[in-house]
């Protein structure tokens, strides 16, 4: 369970797609693997990354949203955390920094180079 432990020591790789934050006071490597898109297409009841695109393109993200992209990179990023543990959990900044840190995971998973929201081959 190291992964529950803390930080690893290294920094995020946002070549990558990785985010870093500090959660429940512990620095946390996040990062929307193909996985975690997976789930995500799941949670949110699309049938492919172009629907999951669409959904977060819209701009109107929920609690509940954040929650499922927040768990779904901690578990991309090697933290094992379910969803019902994640919705405790203390993100420094408070609901700014989650949205900032799901729009971060979302941006790098979907912008392409113009920055429109679509799947980042």
């Amino acid at each position: 369970m190291a992964a529950r432990e803390g930080f690893s020591g290294r920094r995020a790789n946002r070549h990558r797609g990785e985010v870093e934050a500090m959660i429940d006071g512990e620095r946390r490597i996040l990062c929307l693997t193909l996985g975690a898109l997976a789930e995500l297409e799941t949670a949110f009841g699309v049938e492919d990354l172009s629907g999951l695109a669409a959904y977060f393109s819209k701009g109107k993200l929920k609690a509940g949203d954040l929650v499922k992209v927040i768990g779904a990179g901690l578990r991309g990023g090697g933290n094992l955390f379910p969803d019902e543990e994640v919705a405790g959990m203390n993100i420094e900044g408070g609901i700014a920094a989650s949205a900032r840190i799901a729009s971060e995971l979302l941006e790098s998973a979907f912008s392409d180079a113009q920055g429109d929201m679509r799947p980042n081959p």
